[in-house]
């Protein structure tokens, strides 16, 4: 799998959540993404779609000339692999370099840090 840029991602999370739909399915449903307060151009959304299908994440179904699109791929797989880039990339590969750098920078309330360690217990064979 390839790390999907903001925009693909942007893209992803609509189909995600739409399960399947057409390129004006996927423009209605995204929020405003640039600074004048507008929606990017039905060309510029199926061109990032073409581009996520070339990647694998996305499929369709075609209707003649027109294409309904669905994710390939789940938000559970794309952050799954995400976490392990995160991981191998800025902490060696170490889950606890990672738990310790989001306690420190988070401030973890001891609420939080129980639930932490009873949800860990739970995952115990």
């Amino acid at each position: 799998m390839r790390e999907l840029t903001n925009a693909e991602e942007d893209i992803m999370r609509v189909l995600w959540r739409l399960k399947k739909g057409f390129v004006k399915d996927v423009l209605a449903d995204l929020p405003v993404l640039d600074s004048t307060g507008e929606k990017p151009a039905y060309n510029t959304v199926s061109t990032i779609i073409r581009i996520l299908e070339k990647k694998g994440v996305v499929g369709y179904t075609a209707y003649g000339k027109t294409h309904e699109y669905y994710p390939l791929i789940s938000e559970d797989e794309y952050r799954r692999f995400q976490t392990e880039q995160l991981m191998t990339n800025y902490f060696d590969g170490s889950l606890q370099k990672l738990v310790s750098f989001f306690v420190k920078e988070r401030n973890v309330s001891l609420n939080e840090a129980d639930e932490i360690i009873d949800l860990l217990n739970r995952q115990k064979p």
